[in-house]
């Protein structure tokens, strides 16, 4: 069996919809290596987008899932309910930021999460406008797709989006948008598309996945929490990509002085298990009446106990500190090729959730032709990277923050011979 062979017999089964990154088929993995069914090595810089922060079969995550196994896989928890949800909760609603009582629902996947966030939002004010933000993604529904602020590939061909669903730009000043412009446009969008006193909610990345890595300066998420207490808007936080130790921090909201109201979660929340989760202020998360959230996969005991396990990973293995370590190896070791690559705009991102992003020398225009080619020569010595952003002139680094010091030197080594090789062949 090949990776070719396979590549031909899923694009035979599956929907060119489902796009991939790469053509290679895993077998195996371990901590921050992948290997093919070819038997080839790859060390792995995606982590499944940043699901695998504790590493690729975490011995303790193995363990408590297979533990859970023996006992049982699902009962549906608004059926028969267990008490390792209930654990969970308890958990989650002591570690997400604000000094509030919370509450928590689980659910399967993030874009599950925001769209519980939205109507537990919309009941709690009894409001149904929504703002987002330029660049943002939180999801493939049709209401996640609705908040994204990115048009191709996630919202073309799928026709109208929902309603009373607003944008304002996203705050980049390499991309030539200020905070003060930024609260401009949406002072602007108060007077003449939607009076802020219909609006529910504000829903932020803290970090932006997709859109490219960029944090929200402090200043704007300061503003917004400010606006969002005049007007009586809710602030939730998308931390579906941004959770769980990898910029540093538990969660990204705790490198601000101000708290959501609501948190959606995910994906390294279950260390590679199928498992969201919504927490916030729990008067808004009793909003809703009974049957109104939930679902018959939400907090299944699998990625439970898997979650779990990862909470006691990163408290055990100090993973937060890790990931604040590893960022700095790296973002040191990309300004370090400022010179030797020309191409290089930005090095930036909290802990280990970092980014680099290219121009074309000399200039403000993004090279996503060049992004894609360090992509693929990566690729080839052994590296898998993920691309993002806007313009797609964005890489992002999302290894497991498990990553051992010596498979994390040699991924350096090969990240900056490809960039070298690039900038020459440029």
């Amino acid at each position: 069996m090949t990776n070719i062979e396979l590549s031909n017999r899923r694009s035979d089964a599956i929907s060119r919809g489902v796009g991939v990154t790469t053509q290679v088929y895993a077998e195996r993995a371990e901590n921050a290596e992948i290997w093919d069914v070819e038997g080839r090595r790859y060390i792995d810089f995606a982590a499944g987008i940043a699901v695998v922060n504790t590493g690729h079969r975490h011995p303790k995550v193995i363990a408590a899932v297979k533990d859970q196994l023996d006992r049982f896989t699902h009962t549906c928890h608004q059926v028969v309910p267990y008490e390792n949800y209930v654990r969970l909760a308890e958990r989650l609603n002591n570690a997400v930021p604000g000094n509030f009582k919370k509450k928590t629902i689980f659910v399967t996947t993030g874009a599950e999460a925001v769209e519980n966030a939205i109507k537990i939002a919309r009941a709690a004010t009894n409001r149904s406008a929504i703002i987002a933000f330029s660049g943002g993604f939180h999801g493939r529904t049709f209401m996640g797709m609705s908040l994204t602020g990115k048009v191709v590939p996630y919202k073309v061909g799928f026709g109208a989006m929902l309603p009373d669903v607003y944008h304002a730009p996203f705050p980049v000043e390499l991309h030539g948008y200020s905070v003060e412009d930024s609260l401009a446009v949406l002072d602007k969008l108060f007077k003449a598309d939607v009076d802020p006193n219909r609006v529910a909610a504000f829903i932020v990345e803290p970090v932006q996945g997709e859109g490219g890595f960029y944090e929200v300066p402090k200043a704007f998420m300061l503003k917004l929490r400010e606006i969002a207490d005049q007007h009586g808007i809710l602030l939730v936080a998308d931390e579906v990509q941004t959770g769980f130790a990898r910029t540093g921090k538990l969660f990204a909201m705790e490198h601000y002085s101000v708290v959501a109201d609501i948190t959606t979660m995910a994906k390294g929340l279950g260390g590679g298990f199928p498992i969201a989760a919504v927490t916030g202020r729990a008067d808004l998360m009793d909003s809703p009446g009974p049957g109104g959230l939930g679902g018959t996969y939400g907090g299944n005991p699998i990625g439970v106990a898997a979650s779990n396990a990862v909470l006691d990973v990163i408290e055990e293995e100090g993973l937060s500190e890790r990931a604040a370590a590893l960022g700095a190896r790296l973002k040191q070791r990309l300004q370090s090729l400022t010179d030797a690559v020309p191409q290089i705009a930005s090095v930036r991102g909290p802990g280990f959730m970092n980014a680099v992003e290219f121009n074309i020398p000399g200039s403000k225009t993004p090279n996503a032709q060049f992004t894609n080619k360090v992509r693929e020569k990566a690729l080839e010595k052994g590296l898998i990277l993920l691309t993002c952003g806007v313009y797609g002139n964005v890489i992002r680094f999302l290894a497991p923050l498990t990553i051992q010091d010596e498979i994390f030197a040699e991924a350096l080594d090969i990240l900056e011979y490809t960039l070298r090789e690039c900038a020459k062949e440029a």
